[in-house]
C-alpha cells in the first residue's frame, strides 16, 4: 500500500505545490484544511482518490490528531500574515505548530517537515517573527528530528507579492513602497515544495534550512524588475518609515474599531517592523545546496505569470513586434 502524507494547509499557496509533488512521488495525500469544500482544486493533482481534502483546525488537538492518523509523514504549511481573530500569530504559528509536532510524536509519525520563515526570531519586536520562532522551538521540543524550512519572500503564479504590486500599477503613474532599500532573496514556490518533499522522503538531514533564490535585490530593484516584465513605466516612491507608521497606525485603528470587519490587509505596524530588516539567507546557514537543489531564477519564472498585467496582456509582445515591422 502506498505511503500517506498529511499536509496541514495543503491547499494554500505553498501547500498545493507540495501536494502535487507528493502525489507525483506516488504517495497518498491528505490535505488538512479548515474548509475542505474550498480545497477541491487539489484533487486532480493525483489519481482518483489519491489526494483528498479533510477537515482540520490546527487549534484543536482532536482535529489535528485525526487528520494525521496513519500518516507516514507530516508537513505543516499553515501560516498567517495578519494577526486576526482566533487564528492569529500565536494560535496558528506558535501553538498550532507545536501541537502538530507533539501529536506526531505521540502517533509515531516517521517524518515531520515544518515551513517557517527567514527572520524567525524569539527576541524580535515583531509578533510575526516571534511566533515563527516560538513555532520552531515547539516543533524541535517534540521532534528534534524535524526538517525546518525558512524561505525568504516566495514568488509564483498565485503569490501575494509580485501579483499585488503589479496590480497596483494599473491605478496610476506612481508605485509607493515601504522599505525601498530592504534586501530580499525571493524564492520560487516550487523550489520550496521540492525541499519539503525531500524532507518528507527522508532525503534531507534534520535541521534548519534557509531558502533563498539566486538573486539578492532591494525592494526597489525588485519593483523595477517587475515593471520591466509587465512593460510599464511607473515612478517608484519609497515612503519614509515615519509616514508609513502613521498610515499603518490608522489602518490598524480602523481594524480595531470595526471589530476586525476591516481586516487591514494593506499595511500593519507589525509588517513595518519586518520591512526594516533584510530578508536574506544568513551566512553559513544550510540551504538549497545542502539539499541538492538548484533554485530557479526570477528571470525564468516571472514572465510566465505576470504577463496578464501588461497593457495588452498576452498580446503585448505581438503588438510590439508588429510595430517594429512597420518601423
Amino acid at each position: 500500500m502506498s505511503k500517506l502524507v498529511t499536509i496541514y494547509g495543503g491547499s494554500g499557496f505553498v501547500g498545493r505545490y507540495i501536494a502535487r509533488r507528493m502525489a507525483k512521488e506516488g504517495w497518498r495525500v491528505r490535505v488538512a484544511v479548515r474548509r475542505p469544500n474550498e480545497a477541491m482544486h487539489v484533487r486532480p493533482y493525483g489519481a482518483v482518490g489519491q489526494v483528498e481534502p479533510v477537515l482540520c483546525n490546527v487549534r484543536d488537538d482532536q482535529s489535528v490528531a485525526q487528520a494525521m492518523r496513519g500518516a507516514d509523514a507530516v508537513i505543516n504549511c499553515v501560516g498567517v500574515l495578519n494577526d486576526l481573530g482566533k487564528n492569529g500569530f500565536e494560535a496558528v504559528q506558535a501553538e498550532g505548530a507545536e501541537r502538530i509536532a507533539r501529536l506526531s510524536a505521540e502517533q509515531g509519525v516517521a517524518r515531520v517537515v515544518h515551513v517557517s520563515a527567514i527572520g524567525a526570531d524569539a527576541d524580535s519586536d515583531s509578533a510575526y517573527a516571534r511566533s515563527k520562532a516560538e513555532g520552531e522551538a515547539g516543533v524541535l521540543r517534540h521532534r528534534p528530528d524535524a526538517v525546518i524550512l525558512r524561505p525568504s519572500v516566495i514568488f509564483g503564479t498565485e503569490d501575494q507579492f509580485f501579483n499585488r504590486f503589479a496590480g497596483m500599477t494599473r491605478f496610476g503613474p506612481v508605485l509607493a513602497i515601504v522599505g525601498a532599500d530592504t534586501k530580499f532573496q525571493p524564492v520560487y514556490v516550487d523550489d520550496v515544495a521540492r525541499a519539503a518533499v525531500k524532507g518528507a522522503l527522508g532525503q534531507a538531514a534534520p535541521g534548519v534550512y534557509e531558502l533563498g533564490g539566486p538573486d539578492v535585490e532591494t525592494f526597489r530593484a525588485l519593483m523595477q524588475r517587475m515593471l520591466g516584465v509587465i512593460h510599464r513605466k511607473r515612478i517608484i516612491v519609497g515612503l519614509p518609515f515615519f509616514v508609513a507608521r502613521i498610515m499603518a497606525g490608522m489602518l490598524d485603528l480602523a481594524k480595531f474599531v470595526s471589530f476586525q470587519l476591516f481586516p487591514n490587509n494593506i499595511l500593519t505596524r507589525d509588517q513595518l517592523k519586518n520591512l526594516r530588516r533584510d530578508n536574506v539567507v544568513s551566512e553559513g546557514a544550510k540551504g538549497f545546496a545542502d539539499l541538492g537543489i538548484v533554485p530557479e531564477t526570477m528571470e525564468a519564472v516571472l514572465p510566465g505569470f505576470l504577463w496578464k498585467f501588461r497593457p495588452n496582456g498576452q498580446y503585448d509582445e505581438i503588438q510590439a513586434s508588429a510595430r517594429n515591422l512597420r518601423a
